[in-house]
């Protein structure tokens, strides 16, 4: 009877265990759901504030008056970002309407090549075909790529509707960010106090490593983006190309994305020598090569700085996080590769331990 009035009993306790963590299961999918379209607005404000924070603080101990500096800072980058959008985009729209009224009337002009195009390797005949074909009568030419071509155009308006909705979106991820950067002592014992919670006495070594990471990121591939864009820039405003600011944010968004920047400067290139072959163009070409293949110098040098950890497994987590989960998983992901490396650490240093231990006894 005891035996099984205690068997009742361990099931009775099962049946509320299971209970118990089938409501708790409920409550933290629902509250997942209720937050899922707004975890990547939150998950960007904190790597804004994260990746910001040592400038903040650089420029609080010159200027003092932390608030201040944020919101000037906020106001600067908004701005930035919002006015060339919205110029752009007017002008986007503008230039599709008139260039779908044009290729409709056949009024677009398009100058004759010149005869250097021929020397092109490997495509400079048929380029020359095509591009003189075009330039007497446009319609004729582009009628067989019709359907290519509204495939082509589809896919750049959906990309630059997607754009605009990314640099929409890290603007509101700016601003929360600026609230977030206020509040940063707080937020810090915060995500510290999870992290203890969490993995215990690690959890603070483990918050700053994170930290340390993103900024790692910042650095190793925007950082290197940005300086890859800015000479790319200077160069071709130097050689005179046309639209140099947009080729710039190209070649930099690229460079984020960890494709090679020559898919961009080596059209360019080519159209360059289109114009001529003398010695500036020869000059520019050295220098856009040497510009291409900067990422390939500054991020070993760059990447992993100031980490315990090897570039090598940041940039691994970095490009793989980004291929499962887009632009945040290049931060996500390098974080999450980081922390299972040192868990791997963690994991041989006890298998040695016990090596050392079972050898002194």
């Amino acid at each position: 009877m005891p035996d099984r009035l205690e068997k009742e009993e361990k099931v009775a306790i099962a049946i509320e265990i299971a209970i118990k963590l089938g409501l708790l299961f409920l409550v933290i999918y629902i509250s997942y759901l209720i937050a899922k379209p707004f975890l990547a607005l939150i998950i960007w404000a904190v790597i804004i504030a994260v990746a910001l924070q040592p400038v903040i603080a650089m420029l609080e101990k010159r200027f003092g008056n932390r608030k201040k500096i944020i919101i000037a800072l906020t106001a600067i980058v908004v701005t930035a970002l919002a006015v060339p959008t919205y110029t752009l985009s007017d002008t986007v729209v503008e230039t599709g309407q008139e260039l779908a009224a044009a290729l409709q009337d056949g009024s677009i002009d398009i100058p004759p090549p010149t005869e250097k195009v021929k020397e092109w390797p490997l495509i400079g005949e048929k380029t020359y075909t095509l591009w003189n074909s075009a330039s007497h009568n446009l319609a004729k030419t582009l009628a067989p790529f019709k359907n290519e071509i509204k495939h082509i155009a589809g896919s750049v308006f959906s990309a630059l509707g997607s754009g605009l909705g990314t640099i929409l979106m890290f603007i509101a991820a700016m601003v929360i960010a600026a609230f977030f950067l206020m509040g940063a002592e707080e937020g810090e014992r915060f995500y510290k106090t999870i992290m203890r919670r969490l993995l215990g006495d690690k959890g603070d070594e483990w918050a700053n490593l994170s930290t340390l990471t993103i900024r790692s990121v910042v650095t190793g591939v925007i950082g290197v983006a940005v300086i890859q864009a800015f000479f790319a820039f200077i160069g071709l405003v130097l050689m005179g190309v046309p639209f140099a600011i947009v080729w710039a944010l190209v070649i930099m968004f690229l460079t984020i994305i960890q494709m090679p920047a020559l898919l961009v400067i080596a059209p360019i290139i080519a159209w360059v020598f289109s114009q001529g072959s003398g010695t500036p163009e020869v000059v520019f070409t050295v220098y856009m090569l040497i510009v291409g293949a900067l990422d390939g110098v500054l991020k070993p040098m760059l990447m992993g700085r100031g980490v315990d950890i090897p570039m090598l497994v940041i940039l691994i987590g970095a490009i793989g996080g980004m291929m499962l989960m887009g632009m945040i998983g290049l931060f996500i992901g390098a974080v999450i590769f980081a922390l299972a490396y040192k868990l791997f650490e963690l994991w041989i240093a006890e298998v040695k331990e016990e090596e050392e231990a079972k050898q002194a006894s």
